[in-house]
């Protein structure tokens, strides 16, 4: 969320030498359009497939990639219609618990973006380089601009109640991939390792990667070492694009 297909150009690079990347922007995010609803995760999965169908590639059989937000969404399409996809990548989904979805949605984090929207960009890179010294100047750069290209209504999305992330991985059939991070850092990680664990009881399917160091931006706190376990989790499949969905 706030983020758009640009922030994923550091993985892109990794992979753009082995694979197709696509990298769309959800609805209300970069320039895709901004309808006045329609901003649930059954929305945002119809968008997804609809793509898949208007490009062609179901048959092709690709891998989809998500963060955040859109890893929920991917874990959407996926556990609905495992028939379109090879894999899925999921890089610390949105699986929250009935009491903290109800604690976002009732927080200020809307009007918090709101107000970002009216400061100038050159005033939000500073601010964000200041936090986050590690980040690439080019990926500061990315991520202040998806955030200004983001329409307040998509926060319509943090409305409960959610999908039940359980119900959702139980019925995954394709091979999918975790990727967690630490719940103690600045940003803390969505998904704790204990519920990973849990997760990947439920389904023989999941296979878990935890990276030490990052928090819930794994993307721009360990670019590197993604697309290195991208890569090794892309290795084991056959074929197939890759399609990433911020």
């Amino acid at each position: 969320m706030t983020a758009n297909g640009a922030c994923w150009t550091l993985l892109a690079r990794a992979l753009e030498d082995d694979y197709d990347v696509v990298m769309p922007d959800a609805r209300g995010h970069g320039r895709s359009g901004t309808p006045a609803d329609g901003y649930r995760y059954d929305d945002l999965a119809a968008d997804v497939l609809g793509l898949m169908d208007a490009l062609g590639v179901t048959a092709a059989a690709p891998v989809l990639l998500g963060h955040s937000m859109g890893a929920m969404t991917a874990a959407v399409v996926a556990s609905r219609n495992p028939r379109h996809l090879g894999g899925l990548i999921l890089v610390d989904p949105t699986f929250l618990t009935p009491q903290r979805q109800r604690e976002v949605y009732e927080s200020d984090v809307a009007e918090q973006h709101r107000r970002t929207l009216g400061r100038p960009k050159e005033e939000l890179v500073a601010d964000l380089r200041r936090r986050h010294e590690r980040r690439s100047p080019e990926l500061v750069d990315l991520i202040v601009q998806a955030r200004l290209q983001t329409d307040v209504r998509a926060f319509d999305v943090l409305r409960p109640p959610n999908p039940d992330h359980r119900e959702l991985v139980k019925c995954l059939a394709v091979p999918t991939l975790l990727v967690v991070g630490d719940v103690g850092a600045r940003v803390p990680a969505v998904v704790s390792r204990e519920l990973a664990a849990e997760l990947a009881r439920l389904n023989p399917r999941l296979q878990v990667e935890a990276l030490a160091d990052a928090g819930h931006g794994i993307p721009y706190d360990q670019p590197d070492r993604l697309a290195a376990v991208v890569r090794a989790f892309l290795g084991t499949l056959q074929g197939g694009s890759l399609s990433a969905f911020a």
